[in-house]
């Protein structure tokens, strides 16, 4: 496994161990697609040397994937509230707002 980071401005795209925290232009790969990637005509791929001794999980690895466990336990934030009464809209022909969910809309034919 592998973190592959990238600058635009440099052309440059760099392989290396994995990226301990998110950042922007940086992607995680399997094994298999770092050893096969390749980069666009005139990007420079740079490949660092990696340690293997650090690929296996360590107590750092068992507490971040605790946390994430109880940040997924956690309990979701309450529901939005039910639509309100249907609005009538216009005059003669228009259509009927019957409920809402967000931004969408759920809209009746006006009666004949």
């Amino acid at each position: 496994m592998a973190t592959l980071t990238y600058v635009y401005a440099d052309s440059t795209a760099v392989l290396g161990p994995l990226a301990t925290y998110a950042e922007p232009h940086c992607y995680d790969l399997c094994a298999e697609h770092s050893e096969r990637l390749t980069a666009p005509r005139g990007w420079e791929v740079v490949r660092l040397a990696m340690d293997p001794t650090t690929t296996r999980p360590s107590g750092d690895d068992l507490e971040a994937l605790a946390d994430a466990v109880r940040e997924a336990a956690r309990t979701p934030s309450p529901p939005e509230p039910p639509p309100g009464p249907p609005v009538p809209r216009g005059g003669t022909g228009d259509p009927v707002e019957v409920a809402r969910r967000g931004h969408l809309r759920i809209l009746r034919s006006p009666e004949p």
